[in-house]
């Protein structure tokens, strides 16, 4: 694992969350500094922003490979995908297996855009030959969507095989790789993504502000006349980078100046393989720990990522979550509570500005707290 001493850790209260995370010192001395939205020098800095993210993906213009930005959060750049890439006579499949597959469905309702829901437990990645079966019989669906790392459980789905039944059959394939680019190797050709979404304040470990877009160019091109919304028009803001370099609508100037500084980190401590490298050993450190205080986790091990872990809450009718959450806050902790619909969990996180140390200083934080509310260790599960 790859630990630079060079990458300053951060002082405030640590995030074990999915994101918005622990960012380094530098990343946030970055963003103290006022830069115009129209000038040539941020206008150079954005060229190169989108150039750095292509090759941290292994791909290049040359290729057809384009990197657009978009102001917004990271469900800003999925609803885009949308709102701009689906025809008025296309159909999404999306699959779904927690809550932010649920919200593809959503953005389509909203959007008005047809589309048919492919369900799976939330502990279940979904099976391509569900997929395959759909396809099969549905030939109006004319687009593919799946989130990778769906972070209500920390599952991972097996886009590769997913995308090469999409790829069979010739439908576009969208990717939300929201909480698993930059720390989970994804081979863009294996996989046939055509759309790939993620966000800044992931395992870039950048700060909110904008999300990004990796897309064939060919295809977005073919989008025109599509867009059902003005500022989430994609092929609109692709379009002005080329003929302007600059954003259409006021750019979140502070964020971008904390991202180039993070891919500079990132990029340092060793690209994908080593920030991944070091997320798999506090996801090492964070089940070893709780697993000594009888803590199970909510996934078997063969389909949980390194990016969050659900854990079952205790059982002990003297737990309460809220003041569980308010005793590791006090102490400079903060994690995530649940969000399954029929199971009480909460998460951790280990992706961020964070360390196995730090894992280790979280877990005896726990047991502090569980003591202090007098819960019993080894902890009994529901």
């Amino acid at each position: 694992m790859i630990e630079p001493a060079s990458l300053p850790k951060a002082k405030d209260k640590l995030l074990f969350t999915p994101g918005p995370l622990t960012t380094s010192l530098s990343v946030k001395q970055a963003m103290l500094h006022d830069a115009g939205s129209w000038h040539f020098e941020f206008n150079t800095l954005v060229a190169g922003v989108r150039e750095r993210l292509l090759s941290l993906a292994g791909l290049t213009r040359e290729a057809g490979w384009e990197a657009v930005l978009l102001q917004g959060s990271g469900t800003f750049g999925v609803e885009a995908v949308f709102q701009t890439c689906v025809p008025p006579t296309g159909k999404v499949a999306v699959l779904a297996n927690g809550a932010y597959g649920e919200r593809m469905v959503q953005m389509l309702r909203y959007a008005k855009i047809a589309h048919t829901a492919v369900r799976a437990a939330e502990d279940t990645p979904h099976d391509p030959e569900d997929l395959d079966e759909l396809l099969g019989k549905d030939q109006e669906v004319t687009h593919v969507a799946v989130v990778h790392c769906e972070t209500t459980t920390g599952i991972l789905n097996p886009i590769e095989a997913l995308g090469r039944i999409t790829q069979t059959h010739r439908r576009i394939y969208v990717v939300d790789a929201m909480s698993s680019f930059g720390a989970i190797p994804i081979d863009f050709a294996r996989c046939g993504v055509d759309f790939l979404i993620s966000s800044a304040n992931k395992c870039v470990e950048g700060v909110p502000g904008f999300s990004f877009v990796l897309c064939r160019r060919a295809l977005l091109m073919k989008c025109e006349g599509y867009a059902r919304s003005l500022s989430l028009d994609l092929l609109g803001q692709f379009k002005t980078f080329e003929k302007t370099g600059q954003f259409r609508y006021t750019p979140p100037t502070h964020a971008l100046l904390a991202f180039e500084q993070a891919l500079s980190e990132f990029e340092l401590e060793g690209g994908v393989a080593g920030r991944g490298d070091r997320y798999h050993h506090n996801h090492q450190a964070l089940l070893a720990g709780m697993g000594e205080l009888g803590f199970q986790p909510y996934l078997d091990a063969a389909v949980q990522s390194y990016i969050i872990t659900a854990f079952h809450t205790p059982a002990d009718p003297r737990f309460s979550f809220d003041a569980f959450y308010r005793k590791l806050s006090d102490r400079g902790y903060i994690i995530y509570p649940g969000k399954l619909t029929e199971v009480d969990t909460f998460r951790i996180g280990t992706i961020g500005r964070l360390f196995p140390a730090d894992i280790e200083q979280l877990v005896q934080a726990i047991r502090a707290v569980l003591s202090e509310m007098g819960c019993a260790v080894p902890v009994a599960m529901r």
